[in-house]
């Protein structure tokens, strides 16, 4: 089975505040379904209080990322399943409860992970 990150950015969830414990309950419902499906791997969202550091191979850290993955906020779920078609099911699930359009991409298969 090939491991698929669904995702969006904070800026597509354009949801009226008042809205907001709706999306999120029926996030945490699409979270459960995946789970009781046996397919979910991890996912959350990025906190975006807390900025982003980079640790060089030195183990220096730093302040700052990659120019370009400077907008990598939003939310995140890693699914385990067996089809493309079935990451397409999935991230039309969670694009309903979030109420935004999801992004989907393959992880390359790594026999060791």
């Amino acid at each position: 089975m090939t491991k698929y990150l669904i995702s969006f950015p904070s800026a597509a969830m354009e949801v009226p505040e008042a809205e907001l414990p709706a999306v999120a309950d029926a996030a945490h419902a699409v979270v459960q379904a995946a789970k009781d499906a046996g397919v979910w791997v991890f996912g959350g969202g990025i906190n975006e209080s807390v900025p982003p550091v980079m640790v060089d191979a030195d183990g220096t850290a730093r302040e700052g990322t990659y120019p370009q993955t400077s907008q990598i906020e939003g939310g995140y779920s890693v699914l385990e399943l067996p089809s493309y078609e079935a990451a397409l099911e999935w991230a039309a699930k969670i694009a309903a409860a979030c109420r935004c359009a999801q992004e989907v991409r393959a992880f390359q298969y790594d026999p060791a992970s």
